[in-house]
């Protein structure tokens, strides 16, 4: 069993981590206070699926700092991707 900072769930397929966005490049890459003390770096699928708090598919909203966010992502190589972010707020 893996061991997660808080925050982070395991999920079949990937994992979720729950935080507010610190820094985000459009398209590119999102930056997430977890509560862990360090930021976690993530960059984008080239598919990302978008959610609101209802679990509704949106279009890529806009995402700012200090936004609360659920994201999904896996693992690749050094990198983690993240394939689904799930508005929290």
């Amino acid at each position: 069993m893996p061991i997660l900072a808080d925050g982070q769930v395991s999920t079949v397929g990937g994992t979720e981590s729950i935080g507010k966005i610190t820094d985000y490049t459009p398209d590119s890459a999102l930056v997430l206070d977890t509560g862990s003390g360090e930021p976690v770096h993530y960059k984008f699928a080239k598919r990302v699926t978008y959610v609101d708090k209802d679990g509704t598919m949106i279009q890529a909203p806009a995402l700012s700092k200090n936004l609360r966010v659920k994201v999904h992502y896996i693992k690749q190589g050094g990198d983690l991707v993240i394939d689904k972010v799930t508005l929290a707020e």
